[in-house]
Order: C-alpha cells, then sequence, then structure tokens
C-alpha cells in the first residue's frame, strides 16, 4: 500500500463534525435541542425509532402491542448491553420512563411524555405502559425516549451522568472539552454491529464560513446549518457534496383573528392570496424547500393532500381589501433577529401591495415570544414562524398553533376544537386521518394562518462520506461510511 493509500485509510477510520453550537447537555432526558441530539443520539438507543422513509420501527422495543386504548406493551431485546457491558433490561425501560416524567426532574421534554401515568415490568421482556386517555401520539414521542442504565444513574448521579453519559448505543463516550470538543469511540460489542467509523469528533464551530473553510481543507467532514446562499456556492466544490433534505418543520404565517386587521375573514383571506408561495422558495431559498398549502408538511402523519388551499392572486386580494373597508389598515407585523429577515421583508412587501400598511415590529427574541404567546392585542396582527414538535405528527403543529386556549392561538373555533379533540381520543389511524382533513378544511376556511413552504435542513460533507439525512433530523453516525 502507498503512503498516500495509508493516509486515506487513516482518514475513513476518523470522522470530523463541526456543529454550529455546542452542546448544551449530553444527558438525553435534559434538553432536546439540535446540536445536542445529534451528539448523544450516538450514545444510547431510544425505545423505538423511525427508519429512513419516516415508519416508527423497533430498536430497544421488539415490538408493541396495545391492550387496551390506555395501555401498550412493548417486548424488549434480551441482547442488548450497556457500554459497561451490563444488560440492558425491563427495568432500564421503566426507570428511563418514570425519570424523564417526574416533575421533579424538571425535564423541558416533560410535555411530550406526560400522557404516561404507569410504567412498570410486565415480565421478564415485557414493560407496560398507560396513559391517562388514549393518546395515538404516544409512539410519536417515545422515537424520542432514550434508554439509560438505572443501576449506573443512580450509582453515579445527574451530575456526573451528564458529564460522562453511558449508553448502550454504537458510540462510546470518550471525552467532553466544554466549548470545544465531544469525542466518541465505537462500540465494537454494538447488538446492530460493529460501527464502520471508528472515532468520532464533534467541533463547536459557531461561524458558517469557518466551518465551510474547515470542510474545503479537509479538517471537518460534515456540518450542518448551510444557508441557502452558501449551499448555491457549494454547489461547483467538486471536493464536497450538498446534502439537503426536507424536514418536518413548516414555515408558515401567522394571522392574528382576534385583534387588528385580522378580525375580518375577508383581510384572513386577502392575505393568504397576497403570497407568492412559489417566489419565496424560489427567490428566498433558492429551491431549497417545498411549497406547501396547508400549516403542516408531508413529513407529518396527518398530512392530508387535497385541501383547497388560496393560490396567488393580488387582484383577488385587493378586491377582498377594499370589500373589508381595509386598505390602508395597519397590520403590526412582530418579528425578531431570530427570523429570516428577508422573507419579513418580501412579506411585508407582498401585503403592501394588495393595499395594507404593513408595520415592522422588531423586538429581542424574549420579547419577542412573551408578546406572541400574550394577549390577543399583544401579539401583533401577523407574525412568521418555523414550526417543528420533533413528533412528525399533525397533533404537535396545529393543536398548539390554533386550539382554542392555547397561548400560540389568536383564534377559537369549536368545530376546528372537536376535530382535533376527537383525532387525539383514537389509535385508529384512518380515524385520525379523516378528523385531521376536517380540522384541515376549517382551517383553510377561517384562515388564522397561512402554510408557505417545507423547510430543508442543509448539511454539507466531504464527497467520500456516505449519508443520506432523514425528516427527523437525526444524526445516526452508524448509517455513515467512507466510500472507497
Amino acid at each position: 500500500m502507498s503512503l498516500g493509500a495509508a493516509a486515506l485509510a487513516q482518514v475513513k477510520d476518523t470522522l470530523s463534525v463541526d456543529l454550529p453550537g455546542q452542546p448544551a447537555t449530553l444527558d438525553p432526558h435534559i434538553q432536546w435541542d439540535t446540536d445536542s441530539y445529534h451528539v448523544y443520539r450516538n450514545i444510547f438507543d431510544n425505545l423505538i425509532t423511525r427508519d429512513p422513509s419516516g415508519k416508527i420501527v423497533p430498536q430497544v422495543a421488539s415490538a408493541w402491542t396495545y391492550r387496551t386504548p390506555t395501555e401498550i406493551e412493548f417486548t424488549i431485546r434480551t441482547d442488548i448491553k450497556f457500554h459497561d457491558g451490563s444488560a440492558l433490561t425491563p427495568e432500564d425501560v421503566v426507570f428511563s420512563v418514570k425519570r424523564i416524567t417526574d416533575p421533579a426532574f424538571k425535564s423541558p421534554q416533560l410535555t411530550q411524555f406526560n400522557s404516561i401515568i404507569d410504567a412498570r415490568v410486565a415480565g421478564p421482556d415485557k414493560v407496560l405502559l398507560v396513559t391517562e386517555k388514549p393518546y395515538p401520539v404516544l409512539l410519536a414521542q417515545l422515537v424520542k425516549l432514550s434508554i439509560v442504565p438505572k443501576a449506573h444513574v443512580e450509582k453515579v448521579g445527574a451530575e456526573k451522568f451528564n458529564l460522562e453519559p453511558m449508553g448502550s448505543g454504537p458510540y462510546k463516550f470518550a471525552g467532553w472539552q466544554r466549548g470545544v470538543r465531544v469525542t466518541l469511540e465505537a462500540n465494537d460489542a454494538y447488538w446492530r454491529g460493529k460501527p464502520a467509523i471508528r472515532t468520532v469528533t464533534f467541533q463547536n464551530v459557531a461561524d458558517e464560513a469557518t466551518r465551510i473553510a474547515n470542510l474545503k481543507s479537509g479538517r471537518a467532514d460534515i456540518t450542518r446549518a448551510i444557508s441557502p446562499d452558501q449551499a448555491q456556492a457549494l454547489k461547483s466544490e467538486a471536493r464536497l457534496k450538498l446534502l439537503p433534505v426536507p424536514t418536518e418543520r413548516v414555515g408558515f404565517l401567522f394571522i392574528n383573528a382576534q385583534w387588528g386587521p385580522g378580525t375580518d375573514l375577508r383581510v384572513r383571506r386577502a392575505i393568504a392570496h397576497a403570497i407568492d408561495r412559489k417566489l419565496i422558495v424560489d427567490a428566498l431559498y433558492g429551491g431549497f424547500a417545498t411549497p406547501v398549502d396547508v400549516v403542516l408538511t408531508p413529513a407529518n402523519f396527518g398530512y392530508v393532500s387535497g385541501i383547497p388551499s388560496y393560490p396567488f392572486d393580488p387582484v383577488r386580494a385587493r378586491a377582498l381589501v377594499k370589500e373589508a373597508g381595509a386598505e390602508g389598515a395597519e397590520v403590526v407585523f412582530g418579528t425578531s433577529p431570530a427570523y429570516d429577515q428577508r422573507l419579513v421583508q418580501a412579506l411585508q412587501q407582498m401585503l403592501q401591495e394588495v393595499g395594507l400598511k404593513v408595520t415592522i415590529r422588531m423586538t429581542d427574541h424574549p420579547t419577542f415570544l412573551r408578546r406572541r404567546q400574550g394577549n390577543p392585542d399583544e401579539a401583533g396582527s401577523i407574525s412568521t414562524g418555523l414550526w417543528s414538535c420533533g413528533c412528525q405528527d399533525a397533533d404537535g403543529v396545529i393543536n398548539p398553533l390554533f386550539r382554542t386556549g392555547s397561548t400560540w392561538a389568536k383564534y377559537s373555533n369549536p368545530k376546528f376544537d372537536a376535530a382535533i379533540d376527537a383525532a387525539r381520543a383514537t389509535i385508529d389511524d384512518a380515524e385520525r386521518l379523516k378528523h385531521y382533513a376536517d380540522a384541515l378544511r376549517i382551517l383553510y376556511e377561517d384562515v388564522p394562518g397561512v402554510g408557505m413552504f417545507q423547510y430543508h435542513a442543509i448539511y454539507a460533507s466531504r464527497r467520500e462520506v456516505q449519508w443520506q439525512p432523514t425528516a427527523g433530523e437525526s444524526f445516526a453516525v452508524f448509517d455513515m461510511k467512507w466510500q472507497n
């Protein structure tokens, strides 16, 4: 073997990942922010998971069945070991569930799992979960539940476990230089087989230009959060490749139906007709987004095709504004630096062209969130959002955004509430889809928000890295390999 070939073989045994932020935690039961998840996803196995198509499939649990609409029994694999060699057991699964659902633990993920009111061992390889009432989104939430070792966590305590995590996943924790780098090493005893990549390092590199420079020089092999503009520029880089993927995140425009000009249905429909989705996707996102007609993406269960939509029609929009007597009416556009201001300005122009006066109200992000979630007269007339529930289910999107009483909703329709409540009360998928179709049609009629696009996450890597990202924005190094 030549020296060049030997060097290449050595490189292929490692993977260097640049992340835009550092992990907030490596304890999987605390934060679920993207940079933390990208790291600890590789240290732990989840109770269940999703395949590349988005289908929920086994992981620690090999099978499951509903005993009743509120009781689901999981069969736990008996061939999984934690990194210290101890066996993963049903007791570890029960401990993991009770740990993350314990209010005293104060997990930010609590609301995703607090429908569970009991977890218990139901046999040598069985675990029973009990919910307060039928909760069809339970499986979609459980794909995020990592299984931790009960004996080890109780022995070392939560603080040390966060600093030196141990799971049963394909990679073992090797070191964490806070604010700089996390290092993982392959778990050769992993139950699904030896990982192809032996060592993985995750670096905190906030500046996008630096991340791209690191890719070009070979200091990094893969990175995430590439902007559309930079993605276009990278298309000509022969040594690199783009890895965009449509996600469950939906770009939408909130319309306040309880304060300001939006209290008039004609104005809300005018706003919907004024938005040129195709222009937004092509001009602002360079094609790294997909237009949608509803406030939901095809990556979410509950997405129903064939729901009517409002086509781009500025003539009709102007007529509706005039009919409503709203010509020159002030539309307060709440926003913060966290949102794409190019999109804000484009929407401002589109709405002003149909006769509305759009005033942008820029505040810091905490202030924006406080107002947006406050009373209708605090929330502004409109604002943009990029929503993800992490569960790939309509329940996590249109329920918090539009149901009466939600802090996000500035809209109320008992028929809509009844439809989504009915979808939540059955575990029959066909019935749920019928209810979501009803709910989406009601949103079409009432227009408390306008779906604009399905967001694409953009990764970039060295050309030799073989990997395809998924809609759930998981980052499984076990699924990666180097091309020879």
